[in-house]
């Protein structure tokens, strides 16, 4: 396992976060490769953007400047990925008349990558969910639900990984308790498994067996819900897991200027990073990597 350490630098421009890799021999023949991660948590089917009279979000968020943002990142930099940590739906009018298609007929076409699945996705039934993925033109992905003979069985993948200017990067996706959160009839045949389970035993597959060198889970979990309590969130899963290079999470709409750094069971640093809700915020974060050692930037993006 690598030895890693993280440090933090601010620039005026945005808040940004660092980390150091010492490189193995996965990365020994590749030089100034730069690997660009864009994420969103949360949306709830805003589309359009805030009205200038909004008291929290005036003029904010909206698909077509978020789209703008992601059409200039990647044109700087092709090796992209656009990942999103769940509750995609419900919030809106748009949600209660076109029941998802719309959302992600829209993510496809902005090029996301990958996504989770939240609680409210589950919010007209599985058949009906089940139906409305096949509007994604991108892998949805979920590692702790078992789906087996149920509408989404063939439709939700446990785990996608990615090649990207020959880095491989694995991302797994968690998703959070439904019982209480959920009607029981709307996720039928669905049980939650542990995700402190499933991501030890699913990122030592992508780290040491697929050779990942970026290992991401988007987890719907939320940042530290119940964790004085010791309730699962995504700061226990940082502190109970070991392979996880970035944890980009959703469910508790929490606003991060800057991701939190989290020592693992192997004393490594993870990067734990939430952009809020509604659209209103992209989260971007650059992976250096070099023969010598690698970093990463994070950076907030106002839409």
């Amino acid at each position: 396992m690598i030895n890693r350490r993280f440090f933090i630098k601010k620039t005026s421009a945005s808040v940004l976060s660092s980390i150091f890799i010492p490189t193995y021999s996965p990365l020994d023949q590749k030089n100034n490769k730069i690997i660009t991660i864009l994420h969103t948590n949360d949306v709830h089917s805003h589309i359009d953007p805030f009205p200038k009279n909004d008291i929290s979000f005036p003029n904010a968020g909206g698909v077509i400047a978020r789209s703008n943002l992601i059409n200039q990142i990647k044109k700087n930099n092709p090796n992209t990925l656009l990942l999103d940590a769940g509750d995609i739906f419900q919030g809106t009018p748009y949600f209660n008349f076109f029941g998802g298609e719309i959302e992600l007929k829209l993510m496809s076409k902005m090029g996301y990558s990958a996504a989770t699945l939240g609680n409210h996705e589950f919010d007209n039934g599985i058949k009906k969910l089940s139906s409305c993925l096949k509007n994604a033109n991108f892998p949805i992905i979920n590692s702790n639900y078992t789906i087996k003979n149920t509408p989404l069985e063939h439709v939700i993948k446990r785990f996608k990984i990615f090649e990207l200017d020959g880095i491989k990067i694995g991302v797994f996706g968690l998703g959070i308790e439904l019982q209480g959160l959920v009607e029981k009839k709307l996720y039928k045949g669905i049980k939650y498994l542990d995700p402190l389970e499933i991501s030890n035993d699913l990122s030592h597959k992508l780290k040491n067996e697929e050779n990942c060198e970026i290992v991401i889970c988007l987890s719907h979990l939320g940042y530290n819900l119940n964790y004085e309590k010791g309730g699962m969130c995504d700061l226990l899963l940082a502190r109970k897991t070991k392979n996880i290079d970035l944890i980009i999470g959703g469910h508790s709409h929490t606003f991060m200027e800057k991701p939190e750094k989290v020592k693992n069971l192997l004393g490594d640093e993870v990067l734990i990073n939430q952009v809020g809700c509604f659209g209103v915020n992209l989260g971007k974060i650059d992976f250096y990597l070099s023969s010598k050692k690698s970093k990463t930037e994070s950076s907030l993006i106002k839409v």
